[in-house]
């Protein structure tokens, strides 16, 4: 057999909270109704989901999740931010929708991913068709522990044991850390903190980050998180 298609049914507690933010991130709805039963399908290129209204659905106690397995998951991703950034203003990072940056995890075998929460609770994990090179040998004990860190935040939704992961490694730094994992650790380490509706300590952790020495290639290399570091500062509070 051939031309199978596969189209993940998820739950939400209301079309109309789940339709935009899916079409912020470049979606179209291909199909929509409210009778008999609340019905919503979605399409991007390839990838389609839909999803079926539940009034009294707790979003916080969704078990609803799928998995895109993409060519280029920085480009996508990039284009999910971008579309985040028009419609919200900022890059959601924390509570119910939320996105997570690509990053390289354990639990994946070297595959580099992120997840989407959206606002139905559920978890729409993307991971790239091919692995990373596993870098961790030559950048020090801080960024195996950042790896382990987002397999526990990002992949398990734990992110206090993310936290604990994180500060033990960098209350005790290796001298082979490099800069860049620092800078890494670091903002990750502030995004927690917001997850976790911490922001003033976002506010020290994104500091620290900024007051690591970097040259203009590892500028270059970490381009991405650091403008992740400005998404997060820029939606900080006033303080």
């Amino acid at each position: 057999m051939a031309r199978e298609t596969t189209i993940p049914l998820l739950p939400c507690r209301s079309l109309d909270d789940v339709a935009p933010f899916y079409q912020a991130l470049g979606f179209q709805v291909t199909h929509r109704q409210a009778r008999p039963n609340p019905y919503l399908a979605l399409r991007r290129d390839d990838l389609n989901l839909h999803f079926f209204g539940m009034p009294e659905f707790d979003p916080a106690t969704s078990y609803g999740s799928c998995l895109v397995v993409v060519d280029d998951l920085v480009a996508i991703h990039r284009a999910f931010a971008a579309g985040l950034r028009a419609a919200y203003g900022k890059v959601l990072v924390s509570g119910v929708p939320r996105m997570t940056r690509p990053r390289a995890r354990h639990d994946q075998d070297g595959h580099s991913g992120f997840s989407i929460v959206d606002p139905g609770g559920n978890w729409i994990r993307f991971v790239a068709r091919a692995a990373t090179p596993d870098a961790d040998d030559n950048r020090g004990g801080l960024a195996r522990a950042l790896r382990n860190a987002v397999v526990q935040a990002d992949s398990r939704g734990r992110p206090e044991q993310a936290v604990r992961i994180l500060d033990g490694a960098l209350a005790r730094p290796d001298a082979a850390d490099d800069p860049g994992a620092h800078v890494e650790a670091l903002v990750y380490r502030a995004e927690l903190a917001l997850v976790l509706d911490r922001p003033e300590d976002a506010r020290e952790w994104l500091r620290r980050a900024g007051a690591v020495p970097l040259d203009e290639d590892l500028r270059d290399r970490l381009a991405d998180t650091l403008r992740h570091a400005a998404d997060l500062t820029a939606g900080l509070p006033p303080g």
